[in-house]
């Protein structure tokens, strides 16, 4: 028998992948990547756990979710119900494809409040449409029986009854089955992070349906709404610069200053005049110039060309503009 694991990469993932292969089922883990999490630390335990893993791309009905969460967010634009119901959705969906018989995850209850209380855990599993056939392994003895246990393909009493937000029973699991290394807890979605999910709502407002590329820009440098439809991203370092040149397109401007050291520059909407030359400013209140100094920025894409800003004003007063 064969069953499918929700795997985030996380212990619990790896306590629950565990359990269930001490019963003699195949397990496959799963990990489904967005531009919001991706998959290098689940590949790296999985690895280490000698399980068969598989990358499943969801970007495009997840951002679908993230813009219209039915059950809302949590503090940011985590929709950290719906969320969970779409991974669970799709992998019943693969059951049939991976040969499978159930799924299941290494939740535990109590230890988020919005998405892990047992009134959610019920949710989640009755709106991803497999009901009995998603098992939580580390708090099965809190919940109701599933059909893996009802029908003998498990033993429910080698389960675990776990709850709430220590990790200590955790722990103490791991040693008992020899995990002894395991990334610690940390957040590995960007959605529930403040300032990308300031940017995300300002990136939707402006476009309905972004590209994965204007995405992957909200991770990098700092980031400027001068005008209802121009952004600017100013890069932070030698390699936030080197990203910027490479995320820009054919439709997308790049400045940066000519005389002194100074950051890649990133532009992208529909730009004036006014508002490029806004940029410039921008561009050598973050280079090596000094305040009042007149300096020239080299225009890369559009129709090229300089410009020359008068007077380099103190970055502090495009604080406004930040998103």
């Amino acid at each position: 028998m064969k069953a499918l694991c929700v795997y985030s990469g996380g212990l619990d993932s790896m306590l629950a992948a565990e359990l269930i292969r001490a019963q003699g089922i195949d397990v496959l883990a799963l990990f489904f990547e967005t531009p919001f999490f991706t998959s290098k630390k689940a590949a790296k335990s999985a690895r280490k756990m000698g399980l068969s893993f598989k990358v499943v791309d969801i970007t495009k009905r997840h951002l679908e979710i993230v813009k219209h969460p039915k059950h809302g967010y949590g503090n940011n634009m985590n929709p950290c119900i719906d969320c969970h119901a779409l991974m669970f959705r799709i992998a019943g969906e693969m059951l049939e494809q991976e040969g499978a018989s159930f799924v299941f995850s290494g939740e535990v209850m109590g230890q988020r409040p919005m998405s892990q209380n047992k009134r959610s855990l019920s949710l989640i599993a009755r709106e991803s449409g497999l009901e009995g056939l998603l098992l939580r392994p580390l708090s099965a003895k809190n919940l109701p029986p599933t059909i893996p246990e009802e029908k003998g393909w498990l033993i429910r009493d080698l389960l675990m009854d776990f709850q709430g937000r220590s990790r200590k029973p955790q722990i103490e699991l791991a040693k008992k089955l020899n995990i002894n290394e395991y990334p610690a807890p940390a957040g590995g979605c960007l959605l529930t992070e403040n300032a990308f999910s300031r940017r995300l709502k300002d990136l939707l407002s402006a476009r309905h349906d972004p590209e994965s590329r204007e995405i992957e820009l909200l991770k990098l440098g700092r980031h400027f709404r001068i005008d209802t439809n121009t952004k600017v991203v100013v890069g932070r370092n030698k390699g936030e610069n080197e990203a910027l040149t490479a995320l820009a397109n054919d439709k997308d401007i790049l400045l940066v200053s000519m005389s002194l050291p100074g950051p890649t520059v990133f532009v992208s909407g529909d730009y004036s005049n006014e508002s490029l030359e806004l940029a410039a400013e921008i561009t050598v209140a973050y280079s090596d110039a000094k305040v009042g100094e007149i300096i020239s920025v080299r225009v890369i894409g559009g129709v090229g060309g300089e410009i020359s800003v008068t007077g380099v004003r103190d970055k502090a007063e495009f604080i406004p503009y930040m998103i």
